[in-house]
């Protein structure tokens, strides 16, 4: 397993092997891994001959005031956690920005960016709206630069993965896209991040998200379908427990469109606050 930091160099790895026929899958990360971003690893290893893993946290998806400064980062753990993995390559950039630099014939910085029109307007674009511009940017500049056959992510960022997913069509992008169900902690919450960042209280309160989406699916397969009643248990719930809720809603899982009643397949998102720390969490529902 090999540490590459500047883009032509990954750029340069990623073509010679395949002149040589190798099929090469790219899980895209912002480190501090835990078993849900292995989970992807290990699709990809299914997928490709050669497995790359980018490791950034990405500047461009933090509006001011967001948590980039305290963004939980541990590279030398990632790296033993992916050692055993059979990993090919760990993109580790330096930057991927172009900033602004007198020392470059006065060249401005960063001016180029992907926007998903529809898609990225509900759900966690209600709240942070200059989140999916940075995420599709910094995406479409990974497969730029990669050059993989296939890409992998996580449905635990749902709207996140159905934004890239249409990105990667729209702009006829050669790459397969695979979304990967959701992992989860021994006791149902959803694996993040920053869960390492919840205090003891407020990490046992955080699981009225999930409690709240498993009592959505038992209402569904009961024969409810009326969105505003499973909407307004969950943010009962959550409240209950301390929880601030950005977004409870029921949408059509390819559109993202709010639906009142459930009669296709649709997706239960949830972000809630509890303390200084968002999480998000999901449900696939359908009343088959």
């Amino acid at each position: 397993m090999a540490i590459v930091r500047e883009k032509g160099a990954m750029r340069q790895w990623s073509r010679s092997q395949r002149q040589c026929g190798q099929r090469i899958a790219l899980v895209p990360t912002m480190g501090f891994l835990h078993q849900g971003h292995l989970s992807l690893v290990a699709e990809a290893r299914l997928r490709a001959d050669k497995v790359v893993v980018s490791i950034y946290v990405n500047p461009g998806q933090f509006a001011p005031g967001e948590d980039l400064d305290v963004y939980p980062r541990d590279f030398d753990s990632d790296v033993e956690k992916l050692k055993p993995l059979g990993v090919d390559i760990i993109f580790n950039p330096h930057d991927l920005y172009v900033r602004e630099s007198p020392e470059k014939n006065g060249e401005s910085g960063h001016e180029t960016w992907i926007r998903v029109e529809n898609l990225e307007k509900s759900l966690c674009g209600g709240s942070r709206p200059l989140f999916f511009r940075g995420v599709a940017t910094v995406v479409s500049k990974l497969l730029n630069i990669v050059e993989p056959d296939v890409v992998v992510f996580g449905k635990k960022d749902y709207q996140q993965w159905r934004v890239l997913a249409r990105m990667v069509r729209d702009l006829d992008f050669g790459v397969e896209v695979i979304g990967c169900p959701l992992v989860r902690e021994a006791d149902g919450l959803a694996m993040s991040s920053r869960n390492v960042r919840l205090t003891a209280t407020e990490r046992k309160n955080a699981l009225a998200i999930f409690h709240s989406l498993k009592r959505a699916e038992e209402l569904v397969r009961s024969g409810e379908t009326d969105s505003s009643v499973l909407i307004e248990q969950a943010v009962t719930a959550i409240s209950n427990a301390g929880g601030k809720v950005d977004y409870a809603s029921i949408v059509d899982q390819e559109t993202l469109k709010s639906v009142d009643k459930i009669t296709k397949p649709s997706v239960f998102a949830i972000a809630a606050w509890f303390g200084s720390v968002r999480l998000l969490d999901n449900v696939e529902l359908s009343n088959n």
